[in-house]
């Protein structure tokens, strides 16, 4: 089935209340689901204006056996979005009959309202907001390849690099040790236009193109070098940071993009342990990783909240990523879904932040856990700040927030002490999605001999002894909470 007919097919089952957008294209087998999804929420979108634009040109009257959804879908595709560049085959032609009346109704229809832009046709609802104008973000996968070699191959193409959006001269490639970095530069980010992209101020393998650059049919994307990655989403593997040869759990894993991430920053040496429920959202994740070269993860369909902590193949898993189910109430693509989406009601809320705070407690009773990142793409306070304090309060003593990214811009809500430690994300502050970040660190106990020797006359060491006891916490891979 070609692009054009899924995008009418699952238009056609919204309609008809068979299910949601993301679902409807997850089940439909459509290869790129993202290119699918995109194209359907659009259409969505300005449904209202194509259907007066269908009507009043007569479209359907002329071509009886072209059925409405895919009408809509081809008649988006023409006027408002890529004009069949590169394919289209026999709707190309179908349409082509039709083009200079539909056009000329479009212009119609501006001219009737008082507008001049596409976009101001719509419904106040349904207008973009900031989060539409967000930059396209492009993370390197750097099992293929490398940000140098990405940033040669767009050149060679015509684009223009800008270098990377900061001031500053050097940049330590080190994250935890940031602790000079001044505020985000953002300004640099929303200046773009055309043919120009940079290099993002935080993270280096993270390269930014102007809002609505469409990089799904690129041949680097196509082939697994570039994973198209909002700059938020990028943030939970970055900072859970596992060291090549560590065993990771990815709780809720599905459709994958962390989990590539977190393959890369192992350089697929180690084991990763991803779990998800939705058997076809795994399917589609699998032919993700393929693509992605990932090698060293093992996926199941399976529910986390069943997986045993006790079970010996997790007794050397120091690292766990848990970004559970949510509103998604940050997410940009839920408002082109559900065009004035707002909050989720209090009843969806409670049962979410329930199965979050499930999750997040399940996965701290994990033996040798060490670090913990927990996420989520919503901005209500239930699914974020009250879950992690909440579950930090079940295990007092045991675990607690770690200091993350000191310059990131906008930061938790102050609703417990400590909140200040986690990370938030939005359109407005950081050119993003909405996001949440919290890290979480086993706290140290201290063994039976520590205690002796705590309890002994002090004395000065001797150096050799200091530099041993270095280098057997960095060879036991212990955990340092980023620098302050």
């Amino acid at each position: 089935m070609g692009l054009y007919a899924a995008a009418a097919g699952v238009l056609a089952g919204v309609e008809s209340r068979q299910g949601s957008i993301k679902g409807l294209v997850y089940s439909s087998n459509f290869q790129n689901v993202k290119q699918l999804y995109a194209l359907v929420c659009e259409t969505q979108r300005y449904s209202a204006v194509l259907d007066a634009v269908i009507a009043s040109a007569g479209l359907l009257r002329a071509e009886k056996k072209l059925r409405p959804h895919l009408a809509k879908v081809l008649v988006y595709e023409l006027l408002l979005g890529k004009g069949f560049r590169g394919g289209g085959g026999r709707w190309k032609a179908l349409l082509g009959r039709h083009q200079a009346r539909l056009k000329a109704e479009l212009a119609r229809l501006k001219v009737h309202r008082g507008v001049s832009r596409n976009e101001d046709l719509l419904e106040v609802g349904s207008r973009p907001g900031p989060a539409s104008q967000l930059p396209r973000f492009v993370r390197v996968n750097t099992l293929k390849t490398c940000s140098d070699d990405v940033v040669d191959y767009f050149k060679r193409q015509g684009f223009s690099y800008q270098g990377r959006a900061s001031s500053r001269d050097e940049v330590s490639p080190c994250w935890p040790c940031w602790s000079e970095t001044p505020e985000l530069s953002l300004d640099d980010l929303r200046a773009l236009k055309g043919k120009h992209f940079l290099l993002d101020p935080l993270m280096p393998e993270l390269l930014v193109f102007p809002a609505q650059t469409d990089l799904h049919e690129h041949p680097l994307y196509r082939a697994g070098h570039l994973i198209l990655q909002d700059r938020a989403s990028c943030l939970p593997a970055m900072l859970l940071d596992p060291p090549p040869g560590s065993h990771v759990i990815d709780a809720c894993a599905a459709p994958g993009n962390k989990t590539s991430h977190l393959a890369a920053l192992l350089k697929n040496q180690g084991k990763i342990f991803a779990f998800d429920l939705d058997a076809k959202r795994l399917a589609s994740m699998a032919t993700l990783l393929a693509r992605a070269g990932v090698s060293c993860c093992e996926l199941a369909e399976e529910d986390f909240l069943a997986v045993s902590p006790s079970d010996p193949r997790y007794h050397e898993v120091h690292y766990i990523l848990l970004d559970p189910s949510c509103s998604g109430s940050g997410m940009p693509s839920r408002q082109l879904e559900e065009p004035g989406a707002g909050t989720p009601s209090p009843v969806r809320l409670h049962a979410l932040a329930g199965f979050q705070q499930r999750a997040l407690c399940h996965a701290l009773t994990f033996p040798s856990l060490q670090r913990l990142v927990y996420s989520t793409c919503s901005l209500c306070q239930e699914e974020n700040e009250d879950v992690v304090r909440d579950a930090l309060q079940q295990n007092p003593g045991a675990f607690r927030l770690a200091p993350a990214l000191p310059a990131w811009p906008h930061r938790g809500l102050s609703t417990f002490p400590g909140a200040e430690h986690c990370l938030r994300a939005s359109p407005e502050t950081t050119l993003s999605s909405g996001f949440f970040v919290a890290v979480i660190e086993r706290v140290e106990v201290p063994s039976s001999a520590s205690q002796a020797k705590a309890s002994a006359p002090e004395r000065t060491p001797s150096p050799a002894p200091k530099r041993k006891k270095r280098q057997q916490r960095a060879a036991a891979g212990a955990c340092t909470p980023p620098c302050t």
